[in-house]
């Protein structure tokens, strides 16, 4: 923790009400936190816990319906609760600044990034168009993005998601803020572009000196970066301390249910499956992009898949690991047909998947089905979760009563009450519309099921309870399984095998145990090198019991 003692932000006794009818009468109640500077602050716990709440009642971005009904936030001096909205809105940008989790959300697409970045300091500071160009660009060397010239003048969908992220930290660092709020700005990130978003954020706390606050349900990032944490649980602070007492030493139950339900970097042991017989084949698989130029830009060909090899046995787990662009997506669509490959054989069970028609391919997509890792994304949004599971049953002629009655003995399987049939997605958590997703894509009874970083947003109990739900379906089913992560943690955990790839690239396969305990390739190495808390030992204890 740092020397500096000057207090940035503290919160006393902030309560905010919920609306009449909620789970609980507060989104936070009676919390206090205080952030020095040169500090960076982890603010932890399970979605509805209040973190988010939080951030956002600092910045003065609560939606209308909630409005702090006790306490203070004193910054500078000055209680942002009571501040008139015009003083408010001077600060944010100025004197404190916000990174938010989607960047391509909070960016505008119409826009170049270098024309966002200096919008800040047209309205905060008055520079002329050279002083604001010579700043954007020192902005842009800082946050490590390569050729700032040329970046200035890129829109946000030309930019990678790490690129982004590096935007959103050049502008809220544009006017040097004393306080700084992260929220959960590397979930969807993969492990090097994570780390190299975790270290610039400690750099930028060290040469700011900026109170940071960070909000994050990933105990990795938090082993790797914080100062301090705040445990949270249903609006309330549960603990608080210093990263080793809470991270080696708590002393709350929740906060021990917490990082008890963080994955271990140990693989399955005991499992045979040498023996069961192949359930999908890959043989050379190829995909290649072309995009054509004109007059201002050259066309690009892009291999994104390159003769892609190997076998998935029943009742297997084969992960599938990489950064962003390593040919993970392109190759699981490739394998369920979303998009057609260039050359190469793709058999389930036997049959020559990537050979047939489209009449015959769709009696045969139901053998291999997708969840993708945004469920709210998923699920339309107008229809019950009963129509939702029953659908594909349905059109490929399943009498609609008898596959109302699997939709509910699927529901108890994936742990839902069947009663929840006339429900709409929104009525549920994000663990449990995952758990939807899943009893959806079993409802067609595939033979293969796919999981696309399926567990990446989900909070680390919730997504404990997703990785032994998808174990025991496996088991129960006899289903094969391809999980595409980009958390090392995870694919240990859930995974028999790994294939690693890069630039389109097998570069490395076996069992996960000797990949991740032993690897032979230096991409593998570099991956599990850039994992955030790689040395952080996780403690165990002796009661698990969720509280």
């Amino acid at each position: 923790m740092t020397d500096v003692a000057e207090t940035i932000l503290s919160i006393e006794g902030l309560s905010i009400a919920l609306p009449v009818g909620g789970d609980r009468s507060f989104a936070v109640e009676d919390i206090d936190i205080k952030i020095n500077s040169g500090e960076i602050l982890c603010i932890v716990g399970e979605s509805g816990s209040g973190k988010s709440v939080t951030s956002f009642a600092t910045m003065g971005l609560l939606p209308k319906i909630l409005n702090p009904s006790a306490g203070r936030i004193m910054f500078e001096g000055r209680d942002l609760l009571t501040l008139p909205e015009k003083a408010r809105k001077e600060l944010r940008g100025d004197r404190m600044a916000m990174i938010f989790q989607e960047p391509m959300s909070a960016l505008n697409p119409c826009y170049t990034v270098g024309n966002q970045i200096e919008e800040v300091f047209k309205k905060h500071r008055r520079m002329s168009a050279s002083q604001r160009r010579s700043q954007l660009l020192r902005l842009l060397e800082e946050v490590k993005l390569p050729d700032p010239e040329r970046i200035r003048s890129a829109y946000p969908h030309q930019l990678s998601g790490g690129q982004r992220q590096r935007i959103m930290i050049a502008m809220a660092l544009a006017l040097d803020p004393k306080l700084l709020i992260a929220d959960e700005p590397t979930t969807a990130l993969d492990v090097t572009t994570q780390a190299q978003i975790l270290n610039l954020i400690k750099q930028l706390k060290s040469a700011h000196s900026a109170g940071i606050m960070f909000v994050t349900h990933d105990f990795g990032v938090v082993a790797e970066i914080a100062d301090r944490v705040v445990v949270m649980q249903h609006g309330r602070i549960v603990e608080q301390g210093s990263a080793d007492e809470i991270l080696n030493r708590p002393q709350h139950p929740y906060t021990k249910v917490l990082i008890a339900a963080v994955p271990r970097k140990s693989g399955q042991a005991g499992r045979s499956i040498e023996d069961n017989p192949v359930a999908l084949l890959a043989n050379n698989v190829t995909k290649t992009f072309h995009t054509p130029g004109n007059l201002f830009t050259k066309g690009r060909t892009v291999h994104a898949v390159k003769e892609a090899s190997f076998t998935v046995r029943r009742g297997e787990t084969l992960g599938i690991v990489g950064e962003s662009g390593s040919g993970k997506t392109t190759l699981v669509r490739c394998l369920i047909r979303l998009i057609d490959p260039d050359s190469g054989e793709i058999e389930i069970n036997g049959i020559d998947f990537a050979g047939l028609n489209r009449d015959t391919l769709r009696e045969h997509r139901k053998d291999i089905q997708i969840v993708f890792q945004d469920p709210y994304g998923s699920l339309n949004p107008r229809r019950t979760v009963g129509d939702l599971i029953i659908e594909g049953p349905v059109n490929f002629g399943v009498p609609r009563a008898e596959a109302l009655q699997r939709a509910r003995e699927l529901l108890k399987i994936v742990r839902l009450d069947p009663d929840c049939m006339d429900r709409y997605p929104a009525q549920f958590s994000g663990g449990q519309r995952q758990r939807i997703c899943i009893a959806r894509a079993l409802a067609v009874e595939p033979k293969v099921l796919i999981a696309d970083e399926a567990v990446s947003a989900l909070d680390v109990s919730v997504q404990k309870e997703v990785l032994a739900l998808i174990n025991e379906i496996r088991d129960s089913f006899g289903l094969t399984v391809l999980f595409i992560t980009h958390d090392l943690r995870v694919a240990a955990q859930i995974c028999d095998n790994i294939i690693v790839m890069k630039d389109g690239e097998i570069v490395e396969r076996g069992d996960v145990n000797k990949v991740f305990g032993a690897p032979e390739h230096d991409y593998t190495k570099s991956l599990l090198d850039a994992e955030p808390g790689k040395d952080w030992v996780i403690p165990e204890f002796e009661d698990n019991t969720s509280v």
